[in-house]
């Protein structure tokens, strides 16, 4: 089928779809309503020719692979007015311990309870089954490794698709978002010097200070 004629077909699918369809789902799909062979390269034709139509500066939303898949989605200059259509009942609102907690997600993944709260200092029980009820993270499995084999956790599909992210990858890197500088705490294992010769250095060093 030509891209021409199978176009429309595309752009209608993916703007009936609550979800991201990606591409597996599309060739399905299009090959079972059209009743015909559907291959992936027009797909991939399809989609980059949808995704440079609506680049126009004159459409307010625009095609984007999000999630795993392709979605239509509005463009930043009318969020604020989309927002006036249904106020702020569909913004899922955070704590501050639960963003603390699914920034450490986000950025460490897969990572367990105790990791996350080694770095937060605190117990993240609740900010952990907040998150997971909003479907904001997912449980991705046992750490094999780890005494206990603690359950791990990632960010979640529905992460992906509020950020208009494709993977973890394509999160801002810390680097450009913030100047500070992460120190994590010393543990008492690497605080210990490790020769006669150290423990001699540490001590001299605290009686000069004692001194002074």
């Amino acid at each position: 089928m030509e891209i021409e004629l199978l176009m429309p077909h595309m752009e209608a699918l993916i703007f009936a779809s609550e979800r991201p369809l990606t591409q597996i789902e599309l060739t399905e799909m299009l090959g079972q309503a059209l009743e015909t062979v559907v291959v992936g390269e027009q797909i991939c034709a399809c989609l980059e020719a949808i995704q440079e139509k609506y680049s126009a500066e004159y459409y307010p939303f625009e095609l984007r692979e999000v999630g795993g898949g392709y979605q239509f989605l509005t463009k930043k200059a009318f969020h604020k007015t989309v927002v006036k259509l249904n106020g702020d009942k569909h913004i899922k609102k955070l704590s501050t311990a639960a963003m603390e907690t699914l920034s450490i997600i986000a950025y460490k993944q897969p990572v367990t309870k105790n990791e996350i709260e080694y770095i937060r200092g605190v117990s993240s029980d609740y900010s952990i089954q907040k998150l997971l009820e909003k479907e904001l993270i997912v449980i991705a499995g046992r750490n094999e490794e780890m005494v206990g084999k603690p359950l791990i956790y990632t960010t979640s599909k529905t992460f992906m698709d509020y950020l208009g992210i494709n993977s973890p990858s394509q999160l801002p890197q810390l680097k450009d978002i913030t100047d500070l500088q992460i120190v994590m705490p010393t543990s008492g294992k690497d605080a210990i010097p490790e020769s006669p010769k150290e423990v001699i250095m540490v001590n001299e060093h605290a009686a000069l200070k004692k001194a002074s």
